[in-house]
């Protein structure tokens, strides 16, 4: 053999034994490290509480924050969104209603007689308030529409009754409608919104009797926009929902909008994320595919790669997903910030 080759030939087998004992040592590594850590044990199914859930499944279906690990992050910032807003249009505040929390914060567009959207803020019924949804405002009112943001009690100092809540936003929905000429709006022209437990006060808003109940038209609200919202309560009451809402069976029929869409007298939009819980997605297309066996206009909008809590930014941006789909509900198009 050359000299060469000889020298090649140890470098090769050194080279071997190195990484073979490199190899043992990250297996002993590892295997210690394993050894550490707890067994994860596989978790034994309980009986079937709705559909194949059970009831740590159901309980885990109504609560979006195990959907999305940066809700916390996403709520920081819409915060400090609508801290941002707030202090540059400054809203006027109004009442719609005789207790303190039935106020209204009204962000006000350069045109007259303009459209007016009422938004229905989130929060599991027990959170959010209307400062706290401003974030929207802007995008409506460059494009010459006035931007509603409703308070109402949470469901906690409502004695659980979800009825009370219900009662107040149809309340402000009407006042906005009798009062709208007041601050330069067409009430000809109402549309309302709303996002998760506001969306389903806003499907609740748009099967209103509003004849029966406030001697109104019967179609005062000319188009809604439901975003990740709940339609039928059954499962919502099986959920651990039902620990801080007193659920009744009047509650679960009178709140379960897509038991009476015979009252539906305008096109929705309803949507949600790729990313919330199978249960919201499900909600939403069953909600979609009964107002259309109804024979009512309705459109679903899918957020590719959006969580339950990214879904509203989309409404704040006027070429978002929700944002353009209010534009065009509203018939009009994203404009420049007013001067």
């Amino acid at each position: 053999m050359h000299k060469k080759d000889s020298v090649t030939e140890d470098r090769l087998t050194r080279r071997t034994v190195l990484k073979a004992a490199c190899t043992v040592g990250a297996t002993i590594v590892a295997g210690s490290a394993l050894a550490q850590q707890p067994m994860q044990q596989t978790r034994v199914k309980g009986p079937h509480v709705w559909l194949d859930m059970d009831q740590k499944e159901i309980d885990d279906a109504y609560d979006q924050s195990v959907w999305a690990p940066n809700q916390a992050h996403l709520s920081k910032r819409r915060a400090a969104w609508s801290d941002s807003v707030y202090a540059r249009l400054k809203p006027e505040r109004a009442a719609y209603g005789p207790t303190e929390i039935e106020k209204v914060d009204i962000y006000k567009t350069k045109q007259r007689n303009a459209p007016v959207q009422v938004f229905l803020h989130g929060g599991a019924w027990r959170s959010g308030s209307a400062k706290n949804s401003a974030y929207p405002a802007e995008m409506f009112v460059t494009a010459s529409a006035h931007y509603v943001a409703v308070d109402f009690v949470d469901v906690g100092k409502a004695d659980g009754n979800l009825m009370t809540i219900a009662d107040q936003v149809r309340r402000a929905v009407a006042w906005v409608y009798k009062n709208a000429a007041s601050f330069g709006g067409d009430s000809n022209r109402l549309y309302v919104s709303g996002h998760s437990s506001g969306g389903h006060l806003a499907g609740v808003v748009m099967v209103t009797d509003w004849k029966k109940d406030f001697g109104l038209p019967p179609d005062i609200v000319k188009g809604g926009l439901l975003m990740s919202g709940m339609y039928d309560l059954k499962p919502v009451r099986l959920s651990k929902r039902s620990e801080y809402v007193k659920f009744t069976d009047e509650m679960e029929q009178a709140l379960s909008t897509q038991r009476h869409l015979d009252k539906l007298n305008a096109p929705i939009i309803v949507s949600h994320g790729t990313l919330e819980s199978p249960e919201f997605q499900r909600q939403a297309r069953d909600f979609v595919a009964a107002v259309k066996a109804a024979g009512k206009p309705v459109q679903l909008i899918v957020g590719e790669g959006y969580n339950h809590f990214e879904m509203p930014e989309t409404f704040g941006n006027p070429y978002g997903l929700m944002g353009r789909a209010a534009l065009q509900q509203m018939k009009l198009a994203p404009a420049q910030p007013q001067s």
